[in-house]
């Protein structure tokens, strides 16, 4: 996720010896790491881009001023983000990445021995040159054979390919910026047109305890596309009050994606750190508090 700052130097970021991350939709509050050395920094033709050392979370990727991913924690959000997806599906076939140019998302797709063709959209070439070099542990995802990439918008590759695809994973920036496009109906439409009957899309969705007001009225108009449209969540340190959360809409389904459609085999188990069976249900179960402010429900 990220927060774009037109013109912002990231390395302005860095005082004494330590990285402070601040945003806007987040205001009042800041995450740092010690930073060891600065490995990367310089401006593609999107965003802000640095990458360094950091002295307890591994190398960090920062776009824009906000951490994109830590090699500490990154698997808590790459495996929920794609798993609770790809288990809810009974067969998924074919998947499209929008963003998570890292390869964290396409490293836990390529776990799935059922799926045939991996597609990733991303539109900096650049972050996807920085993980390779940087970020290897995330990067390998493009390894896989599966994997076709695609450095371009999402948005009109999705035009161009409709019907197309079982479970659709957008690892998108905040929505602020180039990124706010993302977080508006007419992405949702062009995802529901690109998806198989039956299939899955699952796009970041902010944080719980921050953006209940981006969160619940995204969530009422995807509500009038899609046959059923749920909320889960992941907990990650290193993203604003530790807890991001997951939009996911389905077509022509109304059972939702709470339940897992097939079984995690022991040896796929043992390669996870974060995703279990148990936790796939528990993610949609949310506190008190937003099952009122986004689910609307009245306890």
């Amino acid at each position: 996720m990220s927060t774009s700052y037109q013109g912002l130097n990231g390395m302005d970021l860095i005082k004494d010896g330590w990285f402070h991350e601040r945003g806007i939709l987040w205001p009042g509050q800041a995450m740092s790491l010690q930073v060891n050395k600065v490995l990367d920094h310089h401006r593609s033709s999107f965003q802000d881009v640095l990458v360094f050392e950091s002295a307890n979370h591994g190398n960090v990727l920062v776009l824009d001023g906000v951490i994109q991913v830590t090699e500490r924690d990154e698997f808590a959000y790459q495996e929920m983000i794609s798993h609770i997806p790809l288990f809810a599906h009974p067969c998924p076939k074919k998947v499209l990445v929008i963003g998570g140019g890292d390869g964290g998302v396409l490293r836990e797709i390529a776990r799935h021995e059922c799926v045939e063709e991996i597609v990733i959209c991303e539109i900096d070439g650049d972050v996807i040159d920085v993980s390779k070099k940087f970020l290897p542990g995330l990067a390998k995802g493009y390894d896989d054979p599966r994997v076709t990439v695609k450095v371009m918008d999402g948005a009109k590759f999705m035009d161009e390919n409709q019907d197309c695809f079982d479970v659709i994973i957008t690892d998108s920036s905040d929505p602020v910026g180039p990124a706010n496009v993302l977080f508006e109906t007419p992405f949702y439409k062009s995802m529901y047109r690109a998806l198989r009957e039956g299939g899955i899309v699952c796009t970041q969705g902010e944080c719980m305890w921050l953006h209940v007001d981006l969160i619940r009225p995204l969530m009422n108009s995807i509500k009038q596309i899609y046959a059923g449209v749920e909320y889960a969540y992941t907990t990650i340190p290193t993203y604003p009050s530790g807890q991001i959360g997951f939009l996911i809409g389905t077509k022509g389904r109304t059972e939702g994606c709470r339940q897992p459609k097939r079984v995690l085999d022991k040896e796929m188990q043992k390669s996870l750190r974060y995703y279990t069976t148990e936790l796939h249900k528990a993610a949609f179960e949310l506190p008190a508090f937003a099952r009122r402010s986004i689910l609307g429900e009245e306890l």
